[in-house]
């Protein structure tokens, strides 16, 4: 049985991170948490999410375990953060051109994690 990462492709990958970052940087309670370079947090986005769907593991190869809870503390994610931010993780996972069940079959990876990382 193929990952999703062999299933999506890396070009579909990077449009992913291209779109929800687009989404993030347009919404007024996610927008702020971004206060570097943009193409690097891509970078790093790219790397993990490479990793969540089961492709090789750049982001660990670079950056050690994700630790994702412990790298989100410095920043305010309360409920509303976390739905906003799932609003525009759905929103690039439905502009991706695949099949609306694979899409929703990506979408359920997230809203556990996002959970996990509300730390207010």
């Amino acid at each position: 049985m193929q990952t999703i990462y062999e299933r999506l492709g890396a070009e579909n990958l990077s449009l992913l991170v291209d779109n929800f970052y687009d989404a993030v940087l347009q919404n007024e309670k996610l927008a702020p948490l971004f206060t570097t370079e943009i193409g690097e947090v891509k970078r790093k986005q790219e790397m993990f999410l490479t990793q969540f769907f089961g492709g090789p593991p750049l982001y660990a190869q670079e950056f050690g375990h994700p630790r994702l809870r412990m790298r989100h503390l410095p920043h305010a994610i309360d409920e509303d953060a976390a739905i906003a931010w799932l609003l525009c993780m759905k929103g690039a996972i439905m502009s991706l051109p695949i099949e609306p069940v694979f899409q929703n079959e990506i979408f359920q990876r997230f809203p556990k994690v996002a959970a996990h990382m509300m730390n207010r």
